[in-house]
C-alpha cells in the first residue's frame, strides 16, 4: 500500500492581529512522504537483509586472496603450515556453517525490518526546530544559575546588549526581541531562532543523537557478546555442544569469522546485533550501517593478519592480534571481548598479560615439523 503524504501546518498558537504574543518561534510546517531508498537499484529492506553478508564475503574474499597468494607474509600471525596442520575443520565445512548462520541472520533481519513502521522523510526541519526550541527554553534557566554564583544576569545582559546582542539575549534567559521573521501564511511577525541555536540543534539532531545511538548499540553488543562468550567457556555443556565448534579453528581466517554452531551463532551474533539495534532506538537505515560495520569488524578480527595500515586494527586494541590469542590453547581462557572494545576483559581481569612471541614461535616450529614429516611419509609411499 502506498503511503499518502501527510502535511502539518506551522504552529502559530498565541499569535493574533499581527502581533507576537509568544516569544517562542513557531514550529515549521512539514509534509511527510516515504523515504527514498538509499540505493536506486535495491530497496532498503533488501539492503538490510543481504548487505552485511555481501560485505562479509567481499572483505573475506580480499583477505583470502592475500592469504592464498601470500601477499604480505611479514604481517601473518600464522604460517600456511599452521593453517594446514592445526585447524580441525576443512574450509568446506567452515563455508557451509557460515552460510547456514547467514541464512538465519537474513531471516531474522527480515522479521525485524517488517516490524518497523514505514520510514518517512520531510520532518527533518521540524525536528531540528523542536531541538532549537528546547535550547531556547533551556536558556531560561541561565539567570537563576548565574545568580547562584552571585552574578546579576539581567545587568550583564543590559550592559552588553549593544556590543554582543546574541550573548545578551542568552544571558537574559533566551530573549531575542530583535530576531523576527514574517510568516506569510498567518500574516504576522513571528519570533525567529538565532543562528547559533539552529546550528547547535542541527548538530544534536544529525550528529550527537545518531552518534550516541551507535555508541549504545556498540556498548550493548560488546557487553552481550562478552558475557555470553565467557559463559560458553565456563559452562562445559555449552562449550562442548556449541562453542567448541568455533574453536576447531586454532588458526582463524577471515571467512571463518562466523563459523559457529547455529545456536551459538543465533545467540551471540544474530540476537546480540538485533537487540543492540532495538535498544539503541536507531533508525532502520542507520541499522544497515551498524550491521555492516559490525560484520566487517568481526571478519577483520579473524583475518589472521596484523596489518599496520588496516584502520579497523588501529581504532581499538580489539583486533586480529588480540582475538587470535583467544583461539590458541594457551590463551583460550582470556580475551573474551568482541567485536569492538576490550573494556570488559580489562575490567574483569580476563585480558591476556605477557609476551606471546615465544609461544607463537613454538607453534610455528611444531607445524613446520609436522608438515615435513608428512611430506617425507608421502615421498616414501
Amino acid at each position: 500500500m502506498v503511503a499518502t503524504p501527510t502535511t502539518v501546518t506551522m504552529s502559530t498558537a498565541g499569535l493574533s492581529n499581527g502581533t507576537m504574543v509568544s516569544d517562542l518561534p513557531p514550529l515549521p510546517a512539514y509534509t511527510t512522504a516515504p523515504i527514498p531508498d538509499l540505493l536506486p537499484w535495491i530497496s532498503d529492506f533488501w539492503l538490510s537483509v543481504i548487505g552485511p553478508h555481501i560485505a562479509y564475503w567481499v572483505v573475506s574474499g580480499i583477505f583470502h586472496i592475500i592469504d592464498v597468494y601470500d601477499l604480505f607474509p611479514q604481517y601473518r600471525l600464522h604460517t600456511p603450515e599452521e593453517i594446514a596442520q592445526r585447524n580441525l575443520a576443512s574450509r568446506w565445512q567452515v563455508a557451509r556453517d557460515v552460510i547456514i548462520e547467514q541464512i538465519i541472520q537474513m531471516a531474522t533481519a527480515a522479521v525485524l525490518s517488517l516490524t518497523e513502521p514505514e520510514q518517512v522523510t520531510g520532518m527533518e526541519n521540524y525536528d531540528v526546530a523542536v531541538w532549537a526550541t528546547r535550547i531556547r527554553l533551556a536558556q531560561r534557566a541561565l539567570p537563576s544559575v548565574l545568580g547562584l554564583i552571585g552574578l546579576n544576569a539581567a545587568a550583564i545582559s543590559k550592559n552588553m546588549s549593544a556590543s554582543h546582542p546574541l550573548l545578551a539575549g542568552a544571558l537574559a534567559g533566551g530573549k531575542y526581541p530583535f530576531l523576527t521573521s514574517f510568516d506569510a501564511t498567518s500574516d504576522v511577525s513571528v519570533p525567529a531562532f538565532a543562528t547559533w541555536e539552529l546550528v547547535l540543534a542541527k548538530a544534536i539532531y544529525w550528529l550527537i543523537i545518531p552518534g550516541f545511538q551507535f555508541w549504545v548499540a556498540v556498548a550493548f553488543l560488546d557487553s552481550w557478546q562478552y558475557f555470553w562468550h565467557r559463559a560458553m567457556h565456563v559452562n562445559k555443556w555449552m562449550y562442548t555442544h556449541w562453542h567448541a565448534r568455533h574453536h576447531r579453528l586454532y588458526v582463524p581466517y577471515a571467512y571463518g569469522a562466523l563459523y559457529n554452531h547455529p545456536v551459538e551463532g543465533f545467540v551471540l551474533d544474530t540476537a546480540g546485533a538485533g537487540l543492540a539495534y532495538k535498544v539503541s532506538l536507531m533508525s532502520p537505515r542507520m541499522s544497515i550501517f551498524f550491521y555492516i560495520s559490525s560484520t566487517i569488524k568481526t571478519v577483520d578480527d579473524h583475518c589472521g593478519y596484523a596489518l599496520p595500515w588496516d584502520p579497523l586494527q588501529n581504532i581499538t586494541s580489539n583486533n586480529a592480534t588480540y582475538h587470535d590469542i583467544h583461539h590458541q590453547s594457551w590463551g583460550i581462557k582470556t580475551n573474551f571481548s568482541q567485536p569492538f572494545f576490550t573494556i570488559w576483559d580489562r575490567w574483569l581481569g580476563t585480558m591476556w598479560e605477557g609476551d606471546t612471541s615465544l609461544k607463537y614461535e613454538r607453534t610455528r616450529e611444531n607445524a613446520k615439523l609436522k608438515s615435513e614429516k608428512k611430506s617425507l611419509a608421502a615421498a616414501k609411499q
